[in-house]
């Protein structure tokens, strides 16, 4: 009889470990899809500080400006036709006083294309990829106990840039992550069966981040699930 055998490790992390990864998942994930604030403008040359005094239209998460626009015979076919532009996103995020001794995350799912992530004005990076997810630690820009703004720059300026459909800016959901300073890492399972004489054996490794200043002994339980996910598989 076939058995997967669930494997206990006993580690201690210090700041500097990196061990390996994969899997998604880490932390307290709340998404924040609703009531955020767009404009559109069809220059580059608009900056942050120019925004204040702007008329923001109210939208939900998902969004696309492109399929909302003016078909053209001038524009690309890899755009369906559709104009892209600069877009900018805002939203209002409230982060708790208690989450003070926490790390502030923000996940976003996908943004076609080359945006760049503010909170409170600080810039977080950019990603020109629009076909990749990817994470910031805002945990230094965020006022615990207060309101947050979060603003995304969206550059699809230079629309011709595909052999299909894009669309153009926030396109799928967004997470703000909460997490304890000492958390596994995003994507930070990775499991592989191994096939033995009699039977199987599942090896498991985990990535943890330790974003403190002291090494901390900790322990990591992988348990198997069942494919309904409602008991473990001994």
């Amino acid at each position: 009889m076939n058995k997967l055998k669930t494997i206990l490790l006993i580690l201690v992390v210090l700041s500097t470990t990196k061990l390996t990864f994969s899997q998604t998942g880490f932390g307290k994930a709340e998404m924040i899809n609703d009531n955020w604030k767009f404009i559109l403008q069809q220059t580059e040359k608009e900056e942050l500080k120019d925004l204040e005094n702007r008329q923001w239209k109210t939208i939900e998460l998902p969004h696309d400006w492109s399929v909302k626009g003016q078909l053209s015979p001038t524009l690309a076919s890899a755009t369906g036709y559709l104009p892209g532009g600069l877009g900018w996103y805002r939203k209002q995020l409230f982060v708790p006083k208690e989450r003070e001794n926490e790390k502030v995350f923000l996940y976003f799912e996908g943004v076609y294309n080359r945006s760049e992530v503010f909170v409170n004005g600080k810039s977080l990076g950019k990603r020109p990829n629009g076909y990749i997810s990817f994470m910031y630690d805002a945990t230094d820009a965020i006022s615990f106990g207060a309101e947050n703004t979060i603003t995304v720059k969206v550059d699809h300026s230079q629309s011709a840039d595909s052999r299909w459909y894009s669309g153009s800016g926030i396109y799928r959901n967004v997470w703000v992550v909460y997490a304890n300073p000492i958390h596994i890492n995003q994507w930070g399972v990775y499991a592989t069966p191994e096939k033995l004489k009699k039977g199987w054996q599942l090896n498991v490794e985990v990535e943890v981040n330790n974003e403190t200043a002291t090494a901390t002994p900790l322990t990591v339980t992988n348990e198997l699930f069942s494919a309904d996910g409602n008991r473990p598989v001994v």
